[in-house]
């Protein structure tokens, strides 16, 4: 599947994420907690450095049985978020991203140059047909990064996530692989 390390640029790499992460991931979750919440429903419920590493455990056995991976970005030298490679459907060559960032790394390209260092990975490499990014309509800067590389807006399903206390929407971007440009 994936290489463990994989270049965006000179200050940024993909890596899969391995349980002596846990503690970076925790903290970074921690300091931005606030800041996460507004969008990912994992945040409360995310109390302790165990539980981060059952969800690096998770994503690797993803990765072992060649079903995604859960990837840090890597800036300078630290964890700045995590890019999801959801479930893959092999027979029909489809996958789902999902990402978060840390507060502070927010604003400076770090998940857009990601996003399209996977996306041509999964197209080009792995030989995937679609992949497609789901985002909740008022989370303007996470609709910003399938918009900046080109994915359709392909309507929207309702109702279609519990976040804490209220139903949120999820706009379906999608980008096939004869429609990429990189």
């Amino acid at each position: 599947m994936f290489r463990f390390r994989h270049k965006v640029n000179e200050d940024t790499y993909l890596k899969l994420l391995d349980v002596r992460d846990a503690d970076q991931i925790f903290a970074l979750i921690d300091e931005s907690r606030d800041y996460l919440r507004e969008w990912l429903p994992f945040v409360d419920n995310t109390h302790t450095v165990a539980d981060i590493q059952d969800f690096i455990q998770s994503g690797l056995q993803k990765y072992a049985s060649n079903n995604g991976a859960e990837l840090g970005i890597e800036y300078r030298g630290q964890l700045a978020g995590v890019l999801g490679l959801h479930y893959i459907n092999w027979s029909h060559r489809t996958t789902t991203l999902g990402y978060w960032i840390g507060e502070r790394f927010q604003g400076n390209g770090l998940m857009t140059n990601s996003c399209r260092v996977l996306v041509d990975t999964l197209f080009k490499e792995h030989g995937l047909n679609r992949v497609e990014i789901q985002v909740a309509p008022q989370n303007l800067k996470s609709r910003a990064i399938p918009e900046r590389l080109g994915f359709q807006n392909e309507g929207c399903r309702q109702q279609v996530e519990w976040l804490y206390d209220h139903y949120v929407d999820h706009i379906i971007y999608g980008m096939l692989a004869q429609d990429w440009k990189t």
